[in-house]
């Protein structure tokens, strides 16, 4: 290379270089909010986030970089969830996670309606009145159902195929949520069918749910079935322990009840929407409007056995069951 074009090549490197660095300091760090309604220490709560966080540096977001994440937990308390809600809405964020379900969105939705707002696990959108439409949901929110209520159904069946005496059942769900009570139509809608008799039992406290299911477990011929929600969610440990300590099979609404106890779930994936979300996050960074990404619904459901606390139950589970299993812990 000759002397001149060397130096001329140099001395354009010289002033791209510092552009280039100006460019790179003035990208505008982007803040997203997540409202979790679980406590901070929650397993389940930091795989949902480990998941979510993942997907977005596979974006190319990373926290500290060129977003700021912002974390509230609330620990499913209303009241908590409504300061925390306001409190992120005042941060001014680019977009909002709501995790999980009804109780997180409605005080964001109460809080602002421009704020992006991406949801996960909520079971009826449209009828909770957070969108308009699934395919087009017209607001700033959307985001990924948790399941339909016909799921709720299916859990009658399990617990017969586990347990064919079983003739009483006590449904533990959430008063409070209008999904509750849809999960419940769809279990009411089925018990018939397979001949059993439902005991209603709330959660609005831990000792609500243990003075019901240890009176419920006074009688014979009795199961449980725990529907998909936050208290649920949050007393987990408690239900499970409960369940063994009555000798009572139970059918969960997702995993994590199992891998601390549970006998069977099945249910959508739990974190698998943490990571879709991400896309959702990454979309809304870049200029486009919830109100333009339809609602989506789950992608992978799975059915998960306990196989320990089978035995401890005295259940022998029919090999069918077990094969159909998507894992089985033993």
């Amino acid at each position: 290379m000759k002397r001149r074009a060397f130096i001329s090549l140099l001395g354009s490197a010289a002033v791209a270089w510092p552009l280039a660095a100006r460019a790179q300091q003035g990208e505008r760090m982007r803040r997203i909010g997540v409202l979790m309604n679980l406590a901070s220490d929650d397993a389940e709560g930091q795989a949902r986030l480990t998941a979510f966080a993942q997907g977005l540096q596979q974006f190319g977001w990373t926290d500290g970089r060129n977003a700021r994440i912002e974390y509230r937990w609330a620990v499913g308390d209303a009241e908590r969830i409504r300061k925390q809600a306001a409190e992120l809405v005042t941060l001014a964020p680019d977009v909002i996670l709501a995790a999980s379900g009804v109780p997180v969105v409605t005080p964001l939705l109460q809080a602002t309606r421009t704020v992006p707002i991406v949801f996960t696990q909520v079971i009826d959108p449209v009828g909770a009145g957070f969108v308009d439409s699934l395919a087009r949901p017209g607001g700033n929110a959307t985001g990924f159902m948790t399941f339909e209520y016909s799921l709720a159904g299916k859990w009658l069946e399990l617990l017969k195929e586990i347990e064919p005496g079983v003739k009483r059942v006590a449904v533990l769900r959430d008063v409070g949520s209008s999904s509750g009570i849809g999960q419940l139509g769809a279990i009411q809608s089925a018990a018939s069918s397979f001949g059993m008799e439902l005991s209603l039992v709330g959660m609005s406290d831990a000792g609500e749910i243990e003075r019901a299911v240890t009176a419920f477990a006074r009688a014979a011929n009795g199961g449980v079935i725990v529907t998909g929600s936050t208290p649920a969610i949050v007393h987990r440990e408690l239900i499970t322990t409960l369940a063994a300590r009555h000798r009572l099979p139970a059918v969960y609404a997702s995993r994590y009840f199992v891998t601390v106890g549970g006998l069977i779930s099945y249910g959508p994936d739990s974190i698998d929407p943490f990571r879709r979300a991400a896309g959702y996050v990454d979309r809304i960074l870049k200029g486009e409007k919830p109100a333009d990404l339809p609602v989506q619904a789950p992608t992978k459901y799975e059915l998960v056995v306990n196989l320990k606390t089978a035995k401890a139950l005295g259940l022998d589970l029919p090999p069918t069951l077990l094969a159909r299993a998507d894992e089985v812990i033993e």
